[in-house]
């Protein structure tokens, strides 16, 4: 990787209104050469119709270290749970 270069995320649709997917990684100076060069190396066979190229500085995640307790599933806390509810029975399908 030259100076300056960054990496970029690569997101991809295949058709329309499918979610995009994660392709891969590519390098480049700006948007536009990052845009490029994503659509030379994942699209030149027809594999999308869109891309989204997102600089990786840019994206969030949640760090490792704090995984368990971000995704702890608040096992205590058990008004969360729809069994926490008595519905009358007048209320019908819910």
């Amino acid at each position: 990787m030259e100076s300056g270069d960054k990496v970029w995320e690569v997101f991809i649709q295949k058709k329309a209104g499918l979610p995009f997917k994660h392709a891969g990684s590519v390098h480049g100076y700006d948007k536009k050469m990052a845009l490029q060069n994503a659509r030379d190396l994942y699209t030149r066979r027809g594999e999308g119709r869109e891309l989204w190229v997102v600089e990786a500085s840019n994206i969030v995640a949640v760090p490792l270290d704090e995984a368990d307790a971000f995704f702890d599933p608040a096992d205590d806390k058990i008004y969360r749970h729809p069994t926490f509810y008595n519905i009358p029975d007048s209320v019908g399908h819910m």
